[in-house]
């Protein structure tokens, strides 16, 4: 048996593998794609552009390449009719709980109506071809499932829009603004990767048993899904609303910052200064403009200013949800469609480590430190009546 290594709580700082998809440099502010800063990518390149930089290992070439690129992934967009008839089905099971459970039901289906294979069985052209289909079809499957909630018709995906027009087209069934697909484009290009967090994470530890591309995806679904990773963005919202007002700002936030109760939208395990996602979503909102921009930012600044006053010496800054979610409220985007709208650019990411994490054979196996009663102990006789 080999010896085992006491690591930290949550494997905080623990490396676990060599990768070549991205990293985040927390203390510096920083994270990148490959070799480019996310944050540059967001503000030069298209969601598509860096949907082939994630999958295939580089940006395109060309104008040609990119087009060719743009042009793969249309028809994909598309339900196939096996799925899209029992989308009602799990749109009616699903009404009362989180859009999140139901696209991984969804997803679920749509595994079983590809055919996908364990990844362990598959050639790797295979495995980018379900890649491809899977990250196409998940913003299809969430604009069906919300539209059908609401007992709306599904709105059909069109080939003539980029991805980011297209996922805002499908859910309000209007065509967006190009402001609004431009912001929504950096949020999305923002969010694909970062790091190890606990969805990637868990997306690699199934791949590493060589499940099929719709189980990893699952089961980094069902990651994200939990408040304490993907479902921040509309509580940040939530937080804004609770304020009210700028004049309320001061009571509302010293109570709780002398109570010590978490602020949402504010802080970061990771990061030690400034989230580089946030600076940038501030422009995008910014750029907006509105009387939700304008509270956001005063209430990030008296933030800043009662922990300066209240808690000298603590760091506490804005992270990715805060000004995401102003963005996609001001973009039309439902509160509900918070977490499912981050999943459908997670999920490039998350096909990108899939991916990588199948060309190694090792299976993610740790170990656990027993804290029970000490054993063997002689097991009771059965109670006799």
């Amino acid at each position: 048996m080999p010896e085992t290594v006491t690591v930290p709580r949550g494997l905080a700082g623990v490396v676990v593998t060599d990768t070549t998809i991205g990293h985040v440099r927390g203390l510096e502010g920083f994270y990148h794609y490959r070799q480019y800063s996310a944050i540059d990518l967001a503000e030069r390149r298209t969601l598509e552009d860096v949907w082939a930089l994630l999958i295939d290992g580089a940006l395109p070439s060309s104008t040609a390449a990119a087009d060719s690129f743009v042009a793969e992934i249309a028809p994909l967009r598309h339900i196939p009719p096996a799925v899209a008839a029992a989308l009602p089905s799990i749109a009616a099971a699903s009404s009362s709980v989180e859009p999140m459970g139901g696209l991984r039901a969804a997803l679920a289906v749509a595994g079983l109506a590809s055919g996908a294979r364990p990844l362990y069985d598959t050639a790797p052209a295979e495995r980018r071809a379900q890649a491809m289909r899977l990250c196409a079809l998940t913003p299809s499957l969430l604009a069906a499932l919300y539209r059908l909630r609401l007992g709306l018709e599904i709105v059909e995906p069109r080939d003539d829009l980029p991805h980011a027009a297209n996922y805002l087209y499908m859910i309000t069934g209007t065509v967006p603004s190009p402001s609004q697909v431009a912001a929504v484009e950096k949020y999305l290009i923002s969010t694909v990767d970062h790091g190890f967090n606990a969805s990637t994470f868990t997306a690699r530890v199934i791949a590493s048993t060589g499940a099929d591309l719709y189980a990893c995806i699952g089961g980094a679904l069902g990651a994200l899904s939990g408040p304490l990773h993907g479902g921040a963005p509309s509580r940040a919202l939530d937080t804004l609303d609770a304020i009210g007002s700028v004049d309320q700002a001061d009571d509302w936030l010293r109570s709780r910052i002398v109570s010590g109760d978490r602020i949402m939208g504010f802080g970061h395990p990771i990061y030690r200064t400034e989230d580089p996602r946030s600076r940038m979503l501030k422009g995008v909102a910014q750029s907006l403009g509105g009387p939700l921009v304008d509270f956001a930012v005063a209430v990030e600044a008296r933030v800043l200013s009662l922990l300066a006053e209240l808690k000298p010496g603590r760091e506490l800054h804005t992270n990715v949800e805060y000004y995401a979610g102003v963005v996609m409220e001001l973009c039309g985007l439902p509160r509900e469609m918070f977490t499912p709208t981050f999943a459908t650019s997670r999920v490039i990411g998350w096909c990108a480590n899939v991916l990588e994490q199948a060309e190694d054979s090792k299976i993610i196996r740790p170990d656990s430190r027993y804290v029970g009663p000490p054993p063997p102990q002689p097991v009771p006789d059965r109670h006799q009546d």
